[in-house]
């Protein structure tokens, strides 16, 4: 089942609201629990985990800041 453009957008205005800084809040704790490694290796981890939160949530938000397709256009 595909989702709507409406739905599609509210999802990712609660991911981007809620779910992300849940997100960043998860993925400091996690880089807290090992020993402090030197800046660069702490560097690579917290970039790589940026990627990773929104690989599977690049459908939710392909073509979002567009004009909702579904709408005949006026004129």
């Amino acid at each position: 089942m595909a989702l709507t453009y409406k739905t599609r957008r509210r999802l990712a205005l609660l991911v981007l609201c809620i779910g992300l800084p849940a997100y960043i809040v998860v993925a400091v704790s996690l880089v807290a629990l090992i020993e402090r490694p030197s800046v660069l290796v702490e560097l690579a981890i917290y970039v790589g985990l940026g990627i990773l939160w929104i690989i599977p949530l690049r459908p939710v938000f392909l073509g979002i800041g567009q004009p909702d397709p579904n709408v005949p256009p006026k004129g």
